[in-house]
C-alpha cells in the first residue's frame, strides 16, 4: 500500500516538474474573473473569490470580517508598492519570472520531499553507528568550552552546620554520602549532584565568584575541591574529571549532536534518491527530451 502511495506521489511530482519547466504559464496570474471587484488598483482587480480559503472555517463572522479588511487592505499596500517600485526601478521581468518560479517550485517541492522523508526516514540510531561517526571524525568535535563531572552546592551562609557539611563534602562520594545528600536537599539553594554526566563549566559557575577565574583551565587542573563565597553564600565545588577547551569532546557529552547528524546525513540521501527515482522514471516514460545538439 506504501509502495502505491509513493507512486502516485512520484506521478504528481513529474507532472508538476514537466508543467513547471515546460511553460511559464503556469506561474501567471489567474485570469480577471466576471465578478465585480472589491477594490482596484490600476489594472489589478482584487474579487471576492481571491478570499477563498484564505481564512479557517471556525472563527466567527467578526473575526473573518477582521482578517478579510486586512487581507484587503494589505493587498492595496502592495499593489501600491509595486507599482511605485516600477515607475522608478528598472525592472529585468525575466529575472522576476524566474525568481517567481524557483519560489514556487521550492514551496512545492519541499513540501512534497519532506513528506517522502517522513515516510521513509529510519531515525533510529545504533550506539555502534555513533561510535565509529566518533572514531573517524573525532577531529571535528573539538570542545569550545572547558566542561567538567562534578558536584557544586551553593548554600546560604545562614544554614547550620556549615562546617561538618564541608568535612562530609570533601569526603563524598567515598563517604557519607547520606549525610550530604540529606543536608543538600534541605539547605542548598543551588546544585548539580550528576556527578556522572558532562557539563559545561561556565554553566556550572554562573553568578558564583568562580565565574570571574581568568585562566580556568588551569584552575580546574590545580583544583579538585574549590570553596568560594561571597556575602550571602557559600559554594563548594568537587571536580571528578574536565576536559579543557580545543581538546577532542568526550563521546557522552556530544553523543546526541552524533545522533542528529547521521539522521540529516540519511535525509540528504533520501532527497538524492527520489530525485533519481522520479528522473529514472520520467526518462523511461519520455517525459522529457535533451538535444544534445
Amino acid at each position: 500500500m506504501q509502495a502505491d502511495q509513493e507512486n502516485r506521489l512520484m506521478r504528481f511530482y513529474i507532472v508538476l516538474i514537466i508543467l513547471i519547466t515546460s511553460s511559464c504559464e503556469f506561474f501567471k496570474p489567474k485570469e480577471i474573473k466576471e465578478e465585480p471587484p472589491i477594490v482596484t488598483v490600476g489594472d489589478n482587480r482584487l474579487v471576492a473569490s481571491d478570499l477563498d480559503g484564505l481564512f479557517p472555517k471556525n472563527i466567527s463572522d467578526t473575526d473573518s470580517t477582521k482578517l478579510a479588511e486586512k487581507y484587503v487592505d494589505d493587498w492595496i499596500k502592495k499593489q501600491l508598492m509595486i507599482a511605485r517600485s516600477s515607475e522608478n526601478v528598472n525592472v529585468n521581468e525575466a529575472e522576476i519570472e524566474r525568481k517567481v518560479l524557483d519560489y514556487r517550485y521550492a514551496l512545492v517541492v519541499h513540501s512534497f520531499i519532506k513528506k517522502y522523508i517522513d515516510q521513509n526516514l529510519n531515525t533510529e540510531v545504533s550506539e555502534e553507528e555513533i561510535a565509529r561517526y566518533y572514531e573517524e571524525k573525532s577531529d571535528n568535535f573539538l570542545l569550545k568550552q572547558n566542561i567538567i563531572k562534578c558536584m557544586f552546592v551553593q548554600v546560604p551562609k545562614t544554614a547550620p552546620n556549615l562546617r561538618k557539611f564541608r568535612r562530609n563534602f570533601q569526603k563524598y562520594p567515598e563517604k557519607n554520602q547520606e549525610e550530604v545528600m540529606s543536608y543538600v536537599s534541605q539547605f542548598a539553594s543551588k546544585t548539580f549532584l550528576e556527578d556522572s554526566v558532562w557539563v559545561i563549566f561556565d554553566e556550572v559557575t554562573l553568578g558564583t565568584p568562580l565565574e570571574g577565574i581568568k585562566d580556568k583551565k588551569q584552575f580546574l587542573q590545580r583544583n579538585k575541591y574549590s570553596e568560594t563565597s561571597n556575602d550571602e553564600n557559600t559554594y563548594f565545588l568537587k571536580v571528578f574529571d574536565f576536559k579543557g577547551a580545543d581538546e577532542v569532546s568526550p563521546l557522552e557529552f556530544i553523543k546526541g549532536d552524533i545522533t542528529s547528524i547521521i539522521i540529516n546525513k540519511r535525509k540528504i540521501t533520501l532527497k538524492k534518491e527520489l530525485e533519481e527515482k522520479i528522473y529514472e522514471e520520467a526518462e523511461q516514460q519520455g517525459l522529457f527530451e535533451v538535444n544534445r545538439n
